[in-house]
């Protein structure tokens, strides 16, 4: 796969057009039917996979194929496809047939053995439907392989909508041994839709089960009872508050120094103060606000689309290219209204934020995957073509879009004036403080969406196909309004204990859910997986760091965003001399 070049793939696409394939899924009688060998690995980690043909299995007599096909987004999640050489075509029963004879060295006898003894198991692609098979089987201590591969094909009319591969006739592994590999295709025809043929790879029962609905249930009774006690509290503070200030107000100066004054009224000259790294502080804001945005294009997609049908998709790819006018604006306005000058060096921050850290993550697994030949490793063409579109499609959207926000939205608009000087901050007690705020915010959204968690590792981590998006949809907006009531709280307590210190304290209290999902994380891996090693260590770790990143930045902007909307209206409502 990696030795084709982009020529090659053009070439092929061409070739495509003009005949019936896995492209367009039609096949005539008789007409070529191609069988990918994809990869093959360790059954406890899905990620951990490599080439079919790194164990010595061979080649069917075949040579060439009329096409080829290949998405960006292959590649990067290590599909490795390579023509089986297997003669197959559309409705022509196959009887058994030799694939070639194997003898079977001391170590093609070793790599067979440690395949069987890891319950190593082949993933195989027939016009896009997924074909699993285990290698062999270990009895009595003796190690056994599958020498005979029967795939029983169903069509509906002219198209395939179903394929199920029966490994057959074990084999004594021994050294010496001649094994000969055969395989069979039967073709029937059936009554299932085209439109419904991924439905048996499907698990309803695991993914609609009753703590699954339990779970949106109490996620959204949590909702509930957060929005009615943010409001409760609230109004009935902020009256008593409004209606104390304005006694103060009422009052002539002297009675006012000799008042108790106190309160999120006394910080209004620093309130709006330009937060502490404001161009750091608005390139995440930007990036959430992108990301935002990728995650509900790329699920309102998978609902309309049903993305899980496609082997590659490369959807959430090119949705974040499109969106990068997003965190252009809302980054380049809001660095502008805090006053920042170098919105160049912003803007190039907001742009590769996000890319750096996953370039950067992929990067080092790399390495790794490269060292244990794991079909993992992106081939350079690939980081190549990664590399462009940041460079030749983000960054120029991105500068669009801080043009446009600096412009349209880049002046300050604050209801309160700020004070040349800053305000001391007083001291106050423990609970009060900014780290400690930070680290309960996230408890409540954390526990709107743990269980949710668990579904999604499964199916990255398992083998499951996450198909039940109207839930994670659903299960998305909870953890939203959560968040912005959680986040509305916790800044009122810290502006109340006269602490102005509000944006970077709601931004990081709403992140911190992602410190608990990582916590997660660790007990899921230990728990709930048999993984080892350092590669799949490595793999699982980099990546759920990634996660856990990208979910705090998105939780962070979200708190940030309704947080501050609450501290504008509280302050245009109060009059300030």
């Amino acid at each position: 796969m990696k030795k084709h070049s982009f020529f090659a793939l053009l070439a092929a696409c061409l070739v495509a057009l003009a005949a019936g394939d896995e492209h367009n899924h039609i096949y005539e009688d008789h007409e070529e039917v191609v069988l990918w060998m994809n990869t093959v690995g360790p059954y406890h980690n899905r990620q951990e996979t490599y080439a079919y043909f790194s164990l010595p299995f061979c080649v069917g007599t075949k040579q060439t194929i009329s096409h080829y096909h290949e998405t960006m987004s292959e590649a990067l999640q290590g599909v490795e496809l390579e023509f089986s050489g297997y003669e197959i075509d559309f409705k022509d029963d196959i009887a058994p047939t030799e694939i070639c004879m194997v003898e079977l060295t001391e170590k093609k006898h070793k790599a067979f053995v440690y395949a069987v003894m890891n319950q190593y198991w082949y993933q195989m692609y027939i016009d896009d439907l997924p074909i699993w098979g285990v290698v062999g089987k270990e009895e009595d201590k003796k190690y056994y392989i599958y020498t005979h591969k029967k795939f029983d094909v169903s069509y509906n009319g002219k198209q395939i909508v179903d394929v199920t591969l029966t490994p057959e006739k074990k084999e004594l592994l021994k050294v010496g041994a001649k094994i000969k590999f055969t395989y069979e295709v039967n073709w029937k025809p059936s009554s299932v839709k085209f439109e419904d043929r991924f439905d048996k790879y499907l698990d309803p029962n695991f993914f609609q089960h009753r703590i699954h609905w339990f779970s949106i249930f109490n996620s959204f009774m949590m909702v509930i009872f957060l929005v009615g006690l943010v409001s409760m509290i609230l109004m009935r503070t902020l009256r008593k508050d409004y209606a104390r200030y304005s006694k103060d107000e009422e009052a002539d100066d002297m009675e006012r120094d000799l008042g108790d004054e106190y309160g999120w009224k006394q910080i209004h000259g620093d309130v709006f103060r330009p937060a502490s790294n404001a161009m750091m502080f608005s390139a995440l804001i930007g990036a959430g606000y992108q990301l935002t945005s990728v995650v509900l294009c790329v699920i309102t997609f998978a609902i309309l689309g049903e993305l899980y049908t496609e082997r590659g998709s490369s959807t959430a790819i090119f949705v974040y290219a499109a969106t990068s006018p997003i965190n252009g604006y809302f980054g380049g306005s809001l660095y502008a209204r805090m006053g920042g000058k170098q919105w160049i060096k912003q803007m190039l921050l907001s742009a590769i934020i996000v890319p750096g850290l996953v370039c950067g993550t992929a990067f080092f697994i790399n390495f790794i995957a490269i060292y244990y030949h794991a079909s993992r490793a992106i081939p350079f063409g690939t980081m190549v073509a990664v590399t462009c579109i940041c460079i030749f499609v983000i960054l120029p959207l991105t500068l669009i879009g801080t043009i446009v926000g600096r412009n349209l939205d880049g002046q300050p608009d604050f209801p309160c004036r700020v004070n040349a000087v800053p305000r001391p901050i007083p001291e106050k007690k423990w609970f009060m403080e900014p780290a400690v705020i930070i680290l309960l915010g996230g408890v409540l959204p954390f526990g709107s969406i743990f269980i949710e968690m668990y579904f999604i590792f499964t199916s990255f981590w398992a083998y499951k196909i996450y198909y039940v998006y109207g839930f994670m949809l659903l299960v998305f907006l909870i953890l939203i309004i959560v968040t912005v009531c959680v986040t509305i709280v916790c800044t009122y307590f810290l502006l109340n204990a006269e602490d102005y210190r509000w944006q970077w304290t709601s931004f990081m209290s709403a992140a911190s859910t992602s410190i608990y999902v990582y916590i997660y994380s660790f007990y899921y891996f230990f728990f709930k997986t048999k993984m080892y090693g350092l590669f799949q260590t490595a793999f699982y770790f980099g990546y759920m760091a990634l996660f856990s990143g990208a979910l705090g930045i998105i939780c962070g902007t979200v708190g940030y965003i309704g947080t501050n909307v609450f501290v504008r209206k509280i302050y245009s409502n109060v009059k300030i001399d």
